[in-house]
């Protein structure tokens, strides 16, 4: 199966739920046997979506990691490995886009990449732009930029109203990671 016309999604915001929701979508594409290629920006571990992934859906979805042990944060001088990492990660996306062999793409906190000027927004404009028709493209992390919304068919925003973190409640695994 294939799609006659992919879109362009883009989960946003300061809430929790952006990759979880494109997991969710990879999980329902990979039902009707759509394959997707999901790229995790800025995230390196064993976070339990990815080992799902690898333990129930391998055929389905591939999962590919290029961040760093720890997450870069605002303030933080941006590293040439951070920027190496990125750049490795944006290719494989392309690769992935032109060989035909996936349905759905996503690229896991690239806005959040662009925010922190890791990367170009020249260079997600232009994969946005060079997307194949049939292929769904799936952006997601906080502070997506006006011009990647513009060219969104798609765009959800996760808006933070209450989070136990304010408590003190660290990152779960099997809830937040």
């Amino acid at each position: 199966m294939k799609f006659e016309q992919g879109f362009i999604q883009v989960y946003t915001g300061n809430g929790k739920g952006k990759t979880t929701a494109a997991f969710g979508l990879a999980m329902r594409a990979a039902g009707r046997g759509l394959k997707t290629y999901f790229a995790q920006f800025m995230k390196l571990g064993d976070y339990g979506e990815v080992l799902a992934a690898e333990r129930y859906l391998s055929t389905m979805l591939q999962v590919e990691q290029f961040g760093l042990p720890g997450f870069h944060h605002s303030g933080g001088s941006i590293s040439e490995e951070e920027r190496l990492a990125a750049r490795k990660g944006l290719q494989a996306v392309k690769d992935a886009l032109s060989s035909g062999q996936y349905n759905l793409v996503v690229l896991d906190e690239v806005n959040t990449l662009l925010w922190f000027g890791i990367v170009e927004l020249s260079e997600i404009l232009e994969i946005i732009d060079q997307r194949p028709r049939d292929v769904e493209l799936v952006l997601t992390g906080r502070y997506a930029p006006q011009e990647v919304l513009d060219r969104a068919d798609l765009v959800s925003e996760m808006k933070e109203i209450k989070h136990y973190y304010a408590a003190g409640v660290m990152a779960r695994d099997g809830v937040e990671r």
